[in-house]
């Protein structure tokens, strides 16, 4: 009877944390795909060179994620232990660090645009379509950093349904845009590639705006208390920096290391960069499925480290992680069904088609150690605060193992881009070796407030 209830209470938590969270992720991916699906009705070209750019921009998200995910395990563990104070400078300590970063990363996206495209290609038409998406998305940047780190404390403190409705109303804007100004409907211009960048910027403002509304509405209610900080104590911020750094290298060189990968494949011809970047909203899509997942397992083990209930927060690792591989098998016999009917959609010949379908594969096959990886180092070993294991594994991995591969399959084997992506992708089986490695030795279990 007891076990009953525990199971009720862990998938009631689960629900009303990971589903809107999945959904959200859902509809973020989906400004990805929609753009893809239209921007694909341009040809390779701009397919190529909005693809380099959200490679690029994918560098700046994925290192806000870093203090977003920094947030939500400080947030979750002194929501746990009842501590108001704390989590408000966590909150703010973790947001002007997210805006100095996106500040940061603005910059040389206005002034250095197409320098920065020429490192993924050679090809003059990729690299200057890319440079025209790049320095508008890079507008974007700001927005995105306030927004994960509000996306944080929502989620932490169950709030999640806000986020959701944010997200449905910016993906219709995504998609209103991308009608109106990549095609020049209605009285607007015909702006190509320009606009398909223009109409997620302005989607990106107004998710922003409508989560600062939220916050300011469930502050008015009591819900949330919250109070403007200037500066956190010294002391606060060593505990923030203590976390915050290796979490912030190891997103950071996990993304460049993608980046490198992108270079990779930027290097093995128009076709190929082509078809890789139409997987890549899929591959987004499906990963953030899981992705309410592994945020959950930051509030749900972070909030039973914060009370010391070790071996609660245990078992709840246990339990997702089962989740999120058994999902993940699912859904990677889905998408072998389906994936010969994807490159389809695109105005490409089909030979692209053709490889798209391939990486499409290749992937599916990869999807469970992706997941797993997600869940583990990106939810249950940095729950407890000791970020630098994950920083380790990253390394090990990416570093010592997806790179060597991907440039001796692709320079020296010289495999279709299909094999490179699926030989470099094996990496994610060595970082899920050591990851549970490490999960079984319990040392990251650690309260931290």
């Amino acid at each position: 009877m007891v076990l009953k209830k525990e199971n009720t209470t862990f998938y009631k938590e689960l629900k009303s944390i990971a589903v809107p969270i999945a959904l959200q992720c859902a509809f973020q991916s989906s400004f990805s795909l929609v753009d893809q699906i239209m921007v694909g009705q341009l040809g390779s070209i701009s397919i190529a060179g909005s693809g380099i750019a959200v490679k690029y921009s994918s560098l700046v998200t994925v290192t806000l994620s870093a203090i977003s995910t920094v947030a939500a395990i400080m947030i979750a563990q002194y929501w746990g232990n009842k501590d108001e104070e704390g989590m408000n400078v966590s909150f703010f300590s973790n947001l002007y660090i997210a805006i100095g970063i996106a500040i940061l990363f603005l910059i040389p996206s206005l002034g250095m645009t197409k320098d920065i495209m020429r490192i993924y290609t050679k090809d003059t038409a990729i690299y200057l379509a890319g440079a025209k998406y790049l320095w508008i998305i890079a507008l974007s940047f700001v927005p995105m950093a306030i927004t994960m780190v509000i996306s944080a404390l929502l989620r932490t403190l169950e709030k999640s349904k806000w986020l959701l409705y944010g997200s449905i109303v910016a993906m219709m804007l995504n998609i209103v845009g991308n009608y109106f100004f990549i095609f020049g409907n209605g009285s607007c211009p015909e702006m190509g590639i320009e606009g398909a960048a223009l109409a997620t910027l302005i989607a990106r403002v107004v998710e922003m705006s409508l989560q600062i509304g939220f916050i300011l509405v469930l502050k008015k209610k009591k819900q949330i208390i919250l109070k403007p900080l200037v500066l956190p104590s010294k002391a606060f911020l060593k505990k923030v920096i203590i976390i915050v750094l290796p979490i912030l290298a190891c997103e950071f060189l996990w993304s460049l290391g993608e980046n490198i990968y992108a270079g990779i494949y930027g290097r093995l011809g128009r076709d190929a960069l082509a078809a890789m970047t139409l997987t890549s909203p899929v591959q987004g899509l499906l990963i953030g499925l899981f992705s309410g997942v592994s945020v959950a397992t930051v509030v749900m083990v972070g909030g039973r480290l914060g009370k010391d209930d070790y071996e609660g927060a245990y078992a709840v690792a246990r339990k997702l992680l089962k989740i999120g591989v058994i999902g993940s098998l699912g859904i990677s016999i889905i998408l072998l069904i389906c994936a010969r009917f994807y490159g389809r959609l695109f105005n490409v010949t089909e030979e692209v088609s053709q490889l798209t379908c391939y990486i499409l594969y290749s992937f599916s096959f990869v999807l469970f150690a992706k997941i797993a990886n997600m869940i583990l180092g990106g939810g249950i070993l940095r729950s407890g605060g000791n970020t630098k294991l994950t920083l380790i594994i990253d390394i090990i991995g990416t570093w010592g193992f997806g790179i060597p591969l991907g440039f001796l399959a692709a320079f020296i084997w010289h495999l279709p881009i299909y094999l490179v992506y699926f030989i470099l992708s094996l990496e994610e089986l060595v970082r899920l070796g050591l990851s549970l490695i490490l999960f079984k030795k319990r040392k990251w279990m650690k309260n931290i407030t």
